[in-house]
């Protein structure tokens, strides 16, 4: 489906009725990574929503200049469109960047909020110089560099030796990444806030979901996170990595599952 939103064309998959809940994939990611959870979730009597970012997937993209104002703001605008006064928002990695920016912004919208491998602290000096050198690379080389970087970091070991087909999926979603949406990304991601002093004015239930192995944020960052909102579970699921919700989908359901029952 598509909805004509802010100036773009924005891609989501709408699937089952009931509680919304919509899930808001990580870098450089697309809606397709959510296929395990809209399925079992549908089942469980969700609403699963799931938007392709503006410049990721099918989802246009107008300038080259975005931030997570942006990112937020088109979620808002599609929950509009939707005709949703509220859902519970999921974000993962760069997805929860976004959360943070609607819980900010926009805590109305946000019934509850799941935190999903995912950082609430800025881009230190290094992070920003690494992010900056991989925009210019995507700018002049495509979207070839950013999916050979994060293809290692995406999954644990064992996933890479065994299980080929499925990294070779998520590479391919990778590289068809549009390179003017991930340079955007990239830059937006630099130029983020440091949420971690916002925390604890999130007041909404929360979960956070944690990947014992996860190399592009570890788990320590998702205990931050747990320790500092009023209202969260924490989950670390073990041996998982950064993209835990397709290595261990019947735990990372589970884990959902169980915290939505709660509501």
């Amino acid at each position: 489906m598509k909805a004509d939103i802010n100036g773009i064309s924005l891609a989501y998959g709408d699937r089952g009725k009931g509680l919304p809940l919509v899930l808001i994939h990580g870098f450089p990611l697309c809606r397709k990574m959510w296929r395990p959870q809209a399925e079992a979730l549908d089942k469980a009597g969700c609403r699963v929503i799931t938007p392709d970012l503006r410049g990721f997937g099918e989802s246009g993209l107008t300038t080259d200049s975005v931030s997570m104002d942006t990112y937020a703001d088109d979620i808002v605008a599609l929950l509009d469109h939707l005709g949703l006064d509220q859902a519970v928002v999921g974000g993962m990695s760069m997805g929860g960047y976004v959360l943070m920016n609607l819980l900010e912004r926009y805590p109305e919208r946000v019934a509850a909020a799941l935190f999903i491998v995912t950082k609430a602290g800025g881009d230190d000096v290094v992070g920003k110089v690494r992010r900056t050198a991989l925009a210019e690379a995507c700018r002049d080389q495509g979207s070839l560099p950013v999916a050979e970087a994060f293809r290692g970091l995406l999954f644990v070991p064992e996933i890479l030796a065994d299980n080929p087909d499925l990294v070779a999926e998520v590479f391919g979603w990778m590289r068809a990444t549009d390179p003017r949406g991930a340079a955007a990304a990239l830059i937006a991601m630099r130029e983020r806030k440091d949420c971690i002093p916002l925390l604890a004015g999130f007041s909404q239930p929360a979960l956070v979901i944690g990947a014992e192995l996860d190399q592009a944020a570890p788990v320590e960052h998702s205990r931050i996170i747990a320790e500092a909102l009023p209202d969260a579970d924490l989950c670390i699921i073990h041996g998982g990595g950064h993209m835990v919700n397709l290595e261990q989908p019947q735990a990372f359901n589970q884990a959902i599952l169980e915290f939505l029952a709660e509501l």
